[in-house]
């Protein structure tokens, strides 16, 4: 009788061990979740890991230790060609992308957008059966072919271009229209107390991390803070010491904080690969040890604080120093998801996952990396070394980044073979993507063109919107793509 009740007992653990079994085995089948969490204009050393000791980022501390630093990742120097990049694997300038229309950036109602012949990378993980969503500031363009679910995104939750360009602004004289607030391509309010966007856009992640819980799923959360105006929400308001920077840096890292905690109540940590980022330097934060803000091609406006994380995949506790970039992004996560990048077109990221997984001697495949400023080429970096042709004065200078990470001393007169092998590099960029007027690009794509374009939301004198100084000449050195 004990033998007997021994044996059911036996079999019944049996079985309950294949079950277990099978089904870890699918959980190891499905494929990698994917959450990029973007920040407008975070500053180097922002947060704790990055060695911020004026914010308080538990959260963020907590995700690197758990994770990895990416201590040379780099962004565009301003959010439309920052956000052109990430999402199409190409230098801004490639596709057009490198400024608005008429701007610097993208404007309402602007001419200009991604081209819908780009492949994103949410319409690459779409051929995997992804869901995926944008939720957030999107500045990529605001007419009907532009947004987000016209470009691999099942749904849209946010604003279409920069907080800052709403009527309160139109000091400067630009007549901005009303900020739209949407849902997929749907205008459904105006944005006016910028002080709950912050916790808008985390309650609709974790909404969309809950309802697709059950599938591989690509969560882009390019965050409108910390872009002025400066708003945080009111448990935040007034807390930090630093300001309402401060406030806005602090309910950022307690956003990161429910993220990672739903992944953990939903079983999902182990699964997601979430990548921690900013789209340039900071307009008001802090860049320290890099020199240079937000617009500028020294390392302070292009190189930004990374972390990436998923556990018993990625390293914790690590770091790399090997040049990578949000470009990087689309090869690596088309690799992750068992995809494949375009090769139809060129690309300028590279799969960057040996890096991140640490295998013995990965090393950056960016022979080359290179530096614009609106559609002008600045610099460029080779290894340690990085040639800045306008830097003190308007001269070139050369600067060895692994010894001179804040870009003081020049060196091209002690190392004029190093200063003309990254001048050949340079010439090899104008020939291929672009460099002003004067060197339109060979390779380079047509950036999405809208006939008539026209404001979501009417401006508050229905006249058109005013287009300032700047003098944008597209035809010099791109093809334009009409879409409509």
């Amino acid at each position: 009788m004990n033998r007997t009740r021994f044996t059911l007992a036996s079999l019944v653990l049996i079985f309950v061990g294949v079950i277990l079994s099978l089904t870890a085995a699918e959980s190891t089948d499905r494929p990698p979740n994917f959450i990029i969490i973007f920040i407008d204009d975070m500053g180097y050393a922002d947060i704790g890991p990055f060695g911020s000791t004026l914010n308080r980022t538990p959260h963020l501390d907590r995700l690197a230790k758990g994770g990895m630093r990416l201590t040379s990742f780099y962004a565009a120097a301003l959010c439309t060609p920052s956000r052109a990049a990430l999402l199409t694997g190409s230098y801004p300038k490639r596709i057009g992308l490198m400024t608005g229309s008429f701007h610097p950036v993208i404007m309402p109602g602007d001419e200009h957008g991604l081209n819908p012949d780009e492949v994103t990378i949410a319409e690459i993980l779409k051929t995997q059966n992804y869901a995926t969503a944008c939720i957030g500031k999107w500045h990529l363009g605001d007419q009907p072919d532009f947004l987000p679910t016209n470009h691999g995104f099942d749904e849209y939750y946010g604003i279409p271009y920069s907080n800052d360009m709403y009527p309160g602004n139109n000091a400067k004289g630009w007549n901005f229209p009303p900020l739209p607030l949407l849902r997929d391509t749907e205008v459904i309010g105006e944005l006016t107390d910028q002080s709950t966007i912050t916790a808008d856009l985390t309650r609709e992640a974790l909404r969309f991390i809950r309802q697709n819980k059950s599938q591989p799923f690509f969560l882009y959360l390019p965050h409108v803070m910390v872009h002025v105006p400066l708003q945080a929400g009111e448990p935040f308001k007034d807390q930090s010491a630093n300001g309402i920077l401060g406030d806005a840096i602090e309910e950022l890292d307690e956003s990161v904080g429910q993220i990672m905690a739903t992944l953990q109540q939903l079983d999902l940590d182990d699964n997601t690969l979430v990548i921690f980022t900013s789209d340039n330097g900071p307009a008001r934060g802090i860049a320290t040890p890099l020199r240079g803000r937000k617009g500028s091609t020294y390392e302070g406006g292009v190189r930004v604080p990374t972390i990436v994380h998923w556990p018993g995949r990625i390293p914790a506790g690590s770091s790399s120093d090997e040049i990578t970039s949000t470009m990087d992004l689309l090869p690596t996560l088309a690799r992750l998801a068992n995809s494949k990048a375009p090769t139809d077109r060129i690309l300028d990221g590279h799969d960057i996952w040996p890096i991140l997984s640490a295998a013995p001697n990965a090393r950056t495949q960016h022979d080359a990396f290179y530096y614009y400023r609106k559609e002008e080429l600045e610099a460029v970096r080779s290894g340690p070394w990085k040639l800045h042709l306008k830097a003190d004065n308007g001269q070139p200078a050369l600067y060895n980044l692994s010894a001179d990470i804040s870009e003081t001393t020049n060196l091209i007169n002690q190392h004029p073979n190093v200063a003309t092998r990254l001048e050949t590099l340079l010439d090899q960029a104008r020939t291929d993507i672009g460099d002003g007027v004067t060197h339109p690009g060979a390779n380079v794509r047509p950036v999405g063109y809208w006939h008539n374009p026209r404001a979501l939301l009417a401006r508050p004198d229905g006249k058109p919107l005013n287009r300032g100084t700047y003098k944008y000449i597209p035809e010099k050195w791109t093809e334009r793509k009409r879409v409509n």
